[in-house]
């Protein structure tokens, strides 16, 4: 493959994220300080990873990148299948994966402070999965625009090298940034229970990571309790916070209007016939708050727009069915009759 430069140093990405933040360098993981696409090869054995599919086995394999310096950068990984949804064979021929790094290999390395961490993968071999993977990182980037409690996310253009096949796929993946790692960066613990009451939750944080997953057109959530075999909650991670309250920070999008991945299907319970028809899933409580949330969706407007237009790797149509599907949100949220019919009147008791 050719590689692409990671075009900033280490130390660069450090000093620049100590002077936005005025906080220690050491807090800071150098593979989410820019947005530039990587280039990596992984290897592994691809084809019994998404034969088998293990719960717990782990895979050996290597992770390569170019430096700065236009120098090779080899790690030793464990490789295994990670996911519910998109685990299943039936679903999706390849599995999202978590890369396990030795740890003592990555320091002063881009992927300094990184132990495991998950990666989406492209589901299927065609170029409307490679599409989705591109506007589900854009989902993720589009939260980081509204809160810094949100999960930071790189994209990815990845070579997977099959050690058990003569074969070379790519396709793009997206690195997600870990919960304890992201614990640390907002000052809070995640945490494991089977359900929380909603007043237990931050309500202008509740209120905003409801209407966010209004906006991508998600249904596939709990803020308060877990689907089988998860922690607290369905989708949404929960965070110990210095105000008390705990925070919810949303993850996992490939079931919304906004990804409109060929996989994806509307719950049945919702009785909705399109994962890119909205309904609004937040809480009656918060209604007092909806006019500063919907404030701040209206103030990021220009920069949202900007991010999927500016994002190279979309193709033309993703890039305007992306731009129609935000802007079909602002237009419903700059008339008040359907903020009333649409969001007020629909929210959950």
């Amino acid at each position: 493959m050719v590689y692409g430069h990671w075009t900033l140093t280490i130390v660069a990405l450090f000093l620049a994220a100590s002077a936005a933040n005025a906080e220690d360098v050491s807090d800071y993981d150098p593979l989410f300080l820019s947005q530039d696409t990587l280039e990596i090869d992984v290897e592994g054995p691809f084809a019994f990873l998404a034969r088998e599919r293990p719960d717990e086995e782990e895979a050996p394999g290597k992770l390569r990148y170019v430096n700065a310096d236009g120098e090779t950068t080899e790690f030793d990984v464990q490789i295994r299948a990670r996911g519910n949804w998109r685990r299943n064979p039936e679903i999706c021929r390849f599995p999202p994966l978590r890369i396990n790094f030795r740890k003592s290999q990555t320091d002063d390395t881009l992927f300094h402070k990184q132990d495991k961490i998950k990666l989406v993968t492209h589901c299927n071999n065609n170029n409307r999965y490679a599409q989705a993977v591109i506007s589900e990182y854009l989902a993720y980037r589009i939260f980081n625009i509204l809160t810094d409690y949100s999960y930071r996310v790189r994209l990815v253009n990845m070579t997977y090298v099959y050690t058990d096949r003569n074969e070379t796929t790519n396709s793009f993946a997206v690195f997600i940034e870990h919960k304890d790692r992201l614990g640390k960066r907002i000052d809070g613990e995640p945490v494991e229970t089977e359900r929380v009451a909603v007043g237990s939750i931050f309500p202008e944080n509740l209120n905003l990571a409801s209407m966010f997953q209004y906006f991508i057109g998600n249904t596939d959530f709990s803020p308060i309790a877990t689907a089988p075999d998860e922690d607290c909650c369905h989708n949404q991670a929960l965070f110990t916070s210095e105000e008390g309250p705990y925070r919810t920070i949303p993850f996992d999008f490939d079931q919304t209007g906004l990804v409109d991945a060929k996989h994806a299907a509307p719950n049945p319970r919702f009785g909705i016939p399109d994962v890119k028809v909205r309904l609004y899933r937040g809480r009656c409580v918060n209604n007092e708050l909806l006019p500063e949330t919907l404030q701040r969706f209206r103030d990021k407007r220009e920069e949202i727009e900007a991010l999927i237009e500016n994002q190279a790797e979309l193709t033309s149509t993703t890039r305007r069915n992306l731009l129609r599907y935000v802007e079909s949100f602002y237009d419903t949220i700059d008339n008040p009759r359907r903020v009333q019919q649409r969001i007020v009147d629909d929210c959950l008791g």
